[in-house]
C-alpha cells in the first residue's frame, strides 16, 4: 500500500490537473480523505504490491491496485446543502479519476456541492466481485451519518457514476439494502439509498447484445449463466421506489451505446419511477465533462437544471 502522504499528494496533483481543465474556477478547501473501513476491508481477496496511478496512454490519471478503499472529499466554500458520491469508470480494472470523476467533482464543488470521490476496490486486482458494491454502500452510509459535520441535508445525498462507475452507482441506487457485508459500527444504522442518481454512459445490461464490456467480464466472468447476467443488470431492479434518476448517453458510444440507458429508462418509467434520459448526437465514450467545443459538454448544465427542479 502506498503511504498516506503519497495518497494525498496524488489527490492534490489530480485536483490541480482538473482545475486546469476547468479554467481556474474558484477552489474550495484542499482535498481530504476518509477511509471506508477500520482495518482490513470485508470480503474475500486482496492486492499485491502498491497502489498504481496510470501514466501515459488511456489509463493516464487512473488508479488501480486499490487496497485501501476511501473517499476524497471536496468541500465548497459555500455549501448548498447537497452532496454527491461520485465514481469514475474503468471497467472495474481501473478507476478513471483525472478523466472523469475528478473534473466532475471540481465542477460540482464550485457550484456548492460537497463531493465524495470514491476510490473503490476492483475485482481485477484480486477482490471478489461484490467488493466495489460494498464500498459504495459503505460510502453512502458514512456520508449520511456525517451529514451535519459537512453541512449536508440528509435528504439531499446523491450518487453519480461514469461507465462502470455508472453501473456501480446504479446498483447502489437500485439495491441499497442488498446484504454485501457484515458491519456493526455507527455507520451501519444509516441508509445506503441515494436521494438521486446521475448515470453517465453507464453499463446497464450484462445480457446480449451488450455482453462485450469489460465490466461484464470482471463481474460475472466470460461464460456466465443467464441468472448471473440478470442478477448484475441494473434494469432487473427498476422499481417504483427507485431514486429520481437522470441518464446521459452519446449516440456514437461504441462501448455503452444508448441501448443501455434506454433499457433502464424504460424499466424505471414502466414501474412508475422518476427518470429522465438525454442522448447526445456525438461524444463517444469516456467524455467526462466534455471539451468546450463538444455538444456533450452541455450535460452539467442539464443536470443542474434537473436538480433545481427537484
Amino acid at each position: 500500500m502506498i503511504g498516506r502522504r503519497s495518497v494525498l499528494g496524488g489527490g492534490i496533483a489530480l485536483a490541480a490537473l482538473a482545475q486546469t481543465r476547468l479554467g481556474g474556477a474558484a477552489r474550495g478547501h484542499e482535498p481530504e480523505e476518509i477511509l471506508l473501513w477500520p482495518g482490513t476491508p470485508p470480503g474475500k481477496g486482496g492486492v499485491s504490491g502498491p497502489e498504481r496511478l496510470g501514466g501515459e496512454g488511456k489509463g493516464y490519471g487512473a488508479v488501480s491496485n486499490v487496497s485501501t478503499p476511501r473517499m476524497r472529499v471536496y468541500r465548497p466554500n459555500i455549501p448548498n446543502g447537497r452532496a454527491i458520491v461520485i465514481a469514475g469508470g474503468g471497467g472495474y480494472f481501473r478507476i478513471q479519476l483525472w478523466k472523469e470523476s475528478t473534473p466532475a467533482a471540481e465542477w460540482l464543488r464550485n457550484r456548492g456541492y460537497t463531493v465524495f470521490e470514491l476510490i473503490y476496490r476492483l475485482p481485477n486486482d484480486g477482490w471478489e466481485a461484490s467488493a466495489p458494491f460494498a464500498d459504495a454502500q459503505r460510502a453512502m452510509k458514512i456520508v449520511r451519518t456525517r451529514a451535519d459535520e459537512f453541512g449536508i441535508r440528509p435528504d439531499a445525498i446523491g450518487i453519480m457514476g461514469f461507465s462502470a462507475g455508472g453501473h456501480l452507482a446504479g446498483f447502489t441506487a437500485l439495491q441499497p439494502d442488498r446484504e454485501l457485508y457484515e458491519g456493526a459500527d455507527r455507520y451501519e444504522t444509516a441508509s445506503a439509498r441515494p436521494d438521486f442518481a446521475v448515470l453517465l454512459f453507464p453499463v446497464v445490461s450484462l445480457r446480449k447484445p451488450y455482453d462485450t464490456t469489460r465490466t461484464r467480464r470482471e463481474i460475472v466472468g466470460k461464460n456466465p449463466s443467464r441468472a448471473a447476467e440478470d442478477a448484475w443488470s441494473l434494469d432487473t431492479y427498476a422499481a417504483k421506489d427507485a431514486p429520481p434518476t437522470i441518464l446521459f448517453s452519446a449516440a456514437d458510444d461504441p462501448i455503452t451505446p444508448p441501448g443501455h440507458n434506454i433499457a433502464l429508462f424504460q424499466a424505471l418509467m414502466g414501474n412508475g419511477a422518476s427518470a429522465e434520459l438525454h442522448i447526445f448526437e456525438k461524444g463517444g465514450h469516456g467524455w467526462g465533462l466534455g471539451a468546450p467545443e463538444e455538444i456533450i459538454n452541455q450535460w452539467p448544465d442539464i443536470f443542474e437544471a434537473w436538480m433545481t427542479r427537484r
